[in-house]
């Protein structure tokens, strides 16, 4: 379908007898495609004047505007670089003709018509770059340079920003460009005749298409956006701009970047550069205190702009002034700062597909995002139209009616709903992001008694977190609401004393303050945590980063299991560029995931048995996504895993699926060469030697402290001959090991043992291999007998336990833990989960129903109170010193009346289950 029969709406004519003469300049055209043309012509002077001067072009062009347009872009790549500048200008003056109509007509859409602008931009530099370029370099100024490096500018490149980066530039735009050359390509001696000869260049490139002909211009360029433009040379080296951005980057630089594309030269090496830039633009942690800095800029342009009054629609500023386009882009950019360095889709350029995935994520209200994009959409149609009026860079409406007839006439609407429909968009755009920048947050914040902890109080100005005047200004906005929920605590000194180690720990403030400060509902949860935990309230001042986690919508949904759990943290080490920065956030997802487990058993949300299954899940995940970044790391240098590669095997609690927030992490690193004596890296080692040197770096990448603290303790002991045989056991010489030379304790521990990291069909075999050889037939009496043996070893080495202790002592969970273990080895299959293994106990008649219900309620409790005491407390537990809240805490999740019903509790059901325990053990020893 033609251009002239897609057209389905056509401006008014501002004025019957400037219609004629605009119709008369194009008799060739279609009545359709005429009446377009007199209505441009005739409300807009600019447009006149184009048609006039192009219209034998139009003449060809306007049945198929994109070939039109290609084929235009097409010419202008072959042409002589002596004629360049003249035939931009033509260029210019054609697309933005036949873009016009287009937009005019209807035919072509909001992102049709910047896109094509921005793509005749990109056209635009490429060439100017290319001629500048290709000057230096056959005048043998840019050293090194041949004609073969004209298409990549010699190592220059253009980074577009502003509008330009983000596809959505209109009819008279200014371009913004930041010029920078990979320094890399040149040799030290030759840095200062390189810049130089660039900076030349860049220069050119500015003439060309700014400076105004009798042709016209091209795009006003402007590169004030480049660090520190009053002292640095148009053209930087890469190097330089990313030492300034890394020490003096300001927040608008990074807002600045959001939109930053490389669009002409060497594009690969301008790539390059923003990906070196990510750590600036995109914070890992959630950066609320950017709100600030973006209401800043704004009422720092309203003041200097003088556009901070009511809205009156004449002269009314539709970019910079109240309710318009700058407001909707600020309010998305500080959006995407927030939360872009956490979520890779949120780093969009352009602003709709902005909104749309700030919305999709939960960053913002559907409704929100709807709102914005269809504001943003009608606020530049009247943009273009006010462009299109004059050829001016303009972004102001008509001050006269004349000049709203005209914008009417071009827009095809009547006046007065013209002028409604503006100031009502204006007005709903400048309230939805107000709200957002400055929030009236209703009532005034709740009194606290001026006497409550005026001593410790008194302390906080000291702090390192309250050591700048930005975050004291903000606290002291906190700070009634936080000591006013503190007083609500069971016990408000207590809660105020947890509160003070939490902030003294705190290294920084203004970034969290501000999240707070932006999401008041982490008050509550860190004063629950504070009044229950002061142990973990001083882990959070160390890593104060997890309550990103809560903010990111779907914290209190619910748990996404182990599969989900593994892709997530592959997705987010895959991000990651090096070895290191994979590790850190490796640490940086357990702490999060950790925490949302800690906090859902903190608000009730999980019971203790769904704890015990998440902390596993997390530990899990780690091990099998980190595994293949391990052995990825150490093949660059060592060569891929000999045979058929290794798995991990976990152990104890691990294997059993039943960790809680503090455990360690058993396992065994178990290996097939199959028969492959040595590696085929360049530093080549012994089979052994590799999958030792594997198991170590394994351990390294999961225990080693770095920057972000380190995953987990890793207990390797349970290995065959523990810490006198290797770290990593070759599969034969396992299996050769436990069928022939272990002790039956060894055999016990295999009942909870699970592959989870490692080659599939190697885990398969070795999980196999274990079903096999634990369904072996074994004497009931020489089970019994090395369980009573192991009871009494550890009843002498660490003591009766009893009292607060829910793992050490007669009847409690070590001892049932071990009799289940007997259960899952004598019985026709090998459980894992101790329930299971008890109902197995059943099954083969070595325990009667009631006992075995008696040591899973006792199991139960005792479990209900480690998972709690861990949780807040990493030392013995004594409830006369945990406070209130972590008493409370305790209760609920035991389902208890009071602390010494409880105890109570425990002791007898301990008691039962160690009479139970005896009397197994006494028959079945007889």
């Amino acid at each position: 379908m033609d251009f002239a029969s897609r057209i389905t709406r056509s401006p008014r004519p501002f004025d019957a007898e400037q219609g004629e003469e605009a119709r008369a300049a194009v008799p060739w055209a279609s009545p359709d495609v005429a009446e377009v043309v007199a209505g441009a012509g005739g409300s807009a002077p600019y447009l006149k004047t184009l048609i006039e001067k192009e219209s034998d072009w139009l003449e060809g062009a306007v049945d198929d505007a994109e070939g039109a347009i290609a084929a235009l872009f097409a010419s202008l790549k072959s042409g002589a670089t002596g004629d360049r500048a003249a035939d931009l200008r033509r260029a210019k003056r054609r697309v933005a003709l036949l873009t016009a109509l287009a937009d005019l007509g209807g035919v072509w859409d909001l992102e049709t018509v910047t896109g094509m602008l921005t793509d005749f931009a990109d056209l635009s530099v490429q060439l100017a770059l290319e001629a500048a370029v290709g000057a230096e370099i056959s005048r043998g100024k840019l050293p090194g340079a041949t004609e073969d490096d004209i298409p990549q500018a010699g190592g220059m490149v253009a980074l577009a920003m502003g509008k330009m980066g983000a596809g959505e530039l209109n009819y008279s735009s200014d371009i913004d460009l930041i010029c920078l050359f990979d320094e890399t390509r040149f040799d030290p001696d030759d840095f200062h005749d390189a810049r130089s000869s660039f900076v030349r260049a860049t220069r050119k490139v500015c003439q060309m298409l700014s400076d105004h002909t009798a042709e016209g211009y091209v795009f006003r360029t402007d590169l004030r956006l480049r660090p520190d433009p009053a002292v640095t040379p148009v053209c930087m080296a890469m190097e330089a701009a990313e030492r300034y951005y890394e020490s003096l980057g300001r927040t608008w630089e990074r807002a600045a970047y959001i939109k930053a594309r490389a669009a002409a030269g060497d594009v690969d090496a301008g790539e390059r550069f923003l990906t070196a830039l990510t750590p600036f633009v995109w914070r890992r942690h959630l950066d609320f205190a950017a709100i600030r800095d973006a209401h800043d800029m704004r009422l720092k342009i309203r003041k200097h702009k003088g556009h901070g009054q009511r809205i009156v629609l004449e002269g009314h500023d539709m970019k910079l002034g109240r309710g318009g386009i700058r407001e909707i882009e600020f309010f998305t950019q500080t959006q995407q700062i927030i939360a872009g360095g956490r979520d890779t889709d949120l780093r969009e350029r352009g602003t709709v597909t902005g909104l749309t995935q700030l919305a999709k994520k939960g960053w913002i209200p559907g409704d929100t995002a709807e709102t914005l994009s269809r504001h943003y959409r009608a606020h530049r149609e009247v943009e273009h139209r006010v462009q299109m009026m004059n050829d001016a860079q303009t972004h102001l409406l008509p001050n006269n009616e004349e000049g709203f007839e005209r914008l009417a006439a071009l827009m095809g609407r009547d006046i007065k709903d013209l002028k409604g429909d503006v100031r009502a968009r204006l007005e709903e755009t400048h309230a939805t992001t107000e709200g957002f920048f400055t929030p009236d947050n209703g009532s005034a914040a709740p009194e606290a008694d001026a006497d409550f902890g005026a001593e410790i109080i008194g302390r906080w100005p000291a702090y390192p977190a309250l050591r700048s005047s930005r975050a004291v200004e903000i606290f002291e906005r906190l700070k009634p609401e936080i000591l006013a929920r503190l007083q609500k605590a069971a016990r408000p000194e207590e809660a105020l004393v947890a509160f003070d180690g939490f902030l003294e720990g705190l290294p920084a403030g203004v970034q969290l303050f501000s999240l707070f400060e932006a999401n008041p509902q982490l008050i509550d949860l860190l004063i629950d945590i504070v009044a229950t935990s002061p142990d973990l309230a001083r882990y959070l001042s160390r890593n104060a980063s997890v309550f990103d986690a809560v903010i990111g919508g779907d914290f209190f949904e619910e748990w996404p299991g182990l599969e989900a759990l593994t892709a997530s943290l592959s997705a987010t080490l895959e991000r990651e560029g090096d070895y290191e920065s994979r590790l850190d956030a490796a640490r940086r997802w357990g702490k999060e995931w950790h925490f949302r487990a800690g906090v859902h058993l903190l608000r009730g949300l999980t019971t203790p048995d769904e704890a015990a299954r998440q902390y596993s899940d997390v530990a899990e995940a780690s091990l099998a996504a980190l595994w293949p970044v391990v052995c990825e790391y150490f093949s660059r240098r060592h060569g891929t895993p000999p045979g058929r590669g290794a798995v991990v095997l976990g152990m104890g609690s691990l294997g059993a699926r039943r960790l809680h927030a503090r455990s360690d992490l058993d396992v065994i690193v178990i290996y097939d060469a199959a028969g492959i004596e040595a590696s085929d890296g360049k530093k080549s080692l012994s089979s052994r030697a590799y999958y030792a040197r594997l198991t170590q770096a394994l351990v390294a990448a999961i225990t080693a402290p770095m920057a972000e603290g380190r995953l987990y303790e890793m207990d390797m002991r349970l290995r065959p001959s523990g810490n006198q045989g290797p770290v990593a056991t070759a599969l034969q010489a396992f299996k050769d090991y436990q069928e022939n030379e272990a002790w039956l304790w060894e055999h016990l521990a295999l009942t909870r043992a699970r592959p989870v990291a490692g080659q599939a069909e190697l885990a398969r075999e070795v999980d196999e291999f274990r079903d096999t050889l634990l369904a072996a037939r074994r004497g009931r009496r020489e089970v019994l007998g090395e369980v009573a043996s192991m009871r009494a070893r550890i009843a002498s080495a660490k003591g009766p336990g009893g009292g607060w202790d829910p793992k050490i002592g007669r009847g409690r969970m070590q001892e049932i833990e071990l009799l289940s273990q007997a259960c899952a080895l004598l019985a026709p299959a090998t459980p894992r989960a101790l329930p299971e293994a008890l109902d197995s106990g059943v099954e083969i008649g070595l325990l009667e129903p009631r006992d075995a219900e008696r040591l899973k309620s006792a199991y139960a409790l005792l479990w209900s109170v480690q998972v709690c005491v861990r949780l807040i407390s990493d030392g013995a537990f004594d409830p006369a010193d945990a406070g209130a809240g972590a008493d409370a805490f305790l209760l609920r999740l035991t389902e208890a009346g009071d602390i010494a019903g409880l105890e109570a509790d425990m002791e007898a059901r301990a008691e039962a289950a160690g009479r139970v325990i005896d009397q197994v053990l006494e028959k079945g020893t007889e």
